[in-house]
């Protein structure tokens, strides 16, 4: 009789550190489960043994956000998604969140775990994908690979989902920075796109203030990159909390605030950051949309980091 431990809901824990910093990361999505420095949370874990919610952490591939009513036009053809956002009718993050991704290598700081986007109804394409989660003395990097491993042009584009923490109090008491100039506007029911709009009022936060009541779930462009790099950061009222830094290979950022009107007690507890390589709805506005073509590589990465 094997009396092993069993494995956990949210799969293998695979633990890193490096000086002040410590993560663990969980197999089912290549989820982020936990990520500390000097012994505080920058992003809002979940236990072992729970099934991820709220997609905290996981890996969104090959689309991140919506693909709104799950259709969409490519080559030629009408692809028809499975609707895994049925509140809302889309086609939510991707086709890896809930897969258990392989490692492929493990050091004491790093760990390179791999999965396979096998074709199916809606994405009749083939892709491997990598992604590096690494610890150094600037915070944890996570770099994402993937690879058109069949015989047609497939369409891509990937993101994260951390929700960074700035001490145990609401976002609302947060202090937000968003070097973005443009905010992608949407449907209050549906969230759908509809169209670009300069920042402003609730949306302007390309000076730091405190997010008070706002209500933000949405993806921002025209992002201002400093020396190659922006830095989106959330701190609380005693300066210190989390960002997350990003190259112009993701020029776009969704924004979350967490907002559970189901869970009152954990509604806005976490913001999500989320640097994406398209916006929501790519698959049908074909803006930023990567095509890889057979045998072609795409890579993107950010960095989270202590504040």
């Amino acid at each position: 009789m094997d009396h092993s431990a069993p494995t956990p809901l949210s799969g293998r824990q695979i633990s890193l550190a490096h000086g002040e910093y410590t993560a663990t990361v969980a197999s089912v999505g290549a989820s982020l489960r936990e990520l500390r420095f000097g012994g505080r949370d920058l992003i809002r874990s979940y236990d072992a043994d729970e099934i991820r919610p709220n997609y905290r952490g996981a890996l969104l591939a090959p689309w991140p956000n919506r693909v709104v009513d799950g259709s969409y036009p490519f080559d030629g053809a009408t692809h028809q998604l499975s609707l895994t956002e049925p509140e809302r009718g889309h086609a939510l993050h991707g086709l890896l969140a809930w897969e258990d991704w392989a490692t492929v290598e493990h050091s004491d700081s790093s760990v390179r775990l791999r999965a396979t986007v096998v074709p199916q109804e809606g994405y009749m394409f083939r892709l491997t994908v990598a992604v590096t989660y690494t610890l150094d003395d600037d915070g944890l990097t996570t770099t994402v690979s993937a690879t058109n491993t069949g015989p047609d042009a497939a369409p891509y584009g990937v993101a994260s989902h951390p929700y960074l923490v700035a001490g145990d109090g609401r976002v609302d008491e947060w202090t937000l920075t968003i070097p973005a100039n443009t905010v992608l506007e949407v449907t209050p029911d549906r969230l759908i796109p509809t169209a670009l709009a300069a920042v402003s009022g609730d949306f302007d936060f390309r000076t730091s203030r405190q997010v008070k009541t706002a209500f933000l779930d949405h993806a921002f462009t025209d992002i201002d990159y400093d020396d190659g790099a922006a830095t989106v950061a959330v701190t609380g009222p005693d300066g210190s909390g989390a960002a997350v830094s990003f190259g112009g290979g993701c020029p776009w950022v969704q924004v979350h605030t967490g907002d559970l009107p189901k869970d009152p007690a954990g509604s806005r507890r976490g913001l999500a950051v989320e640097p994406m390589t398209c916006p929501p709805d790519a698959f049908n506005s074909g803006t930023d949309l990567v095509v890889l073509q057979p045998g072609a590589e795409h890579t993107a990465s950010w960095r989270i980091h202590a504040v």
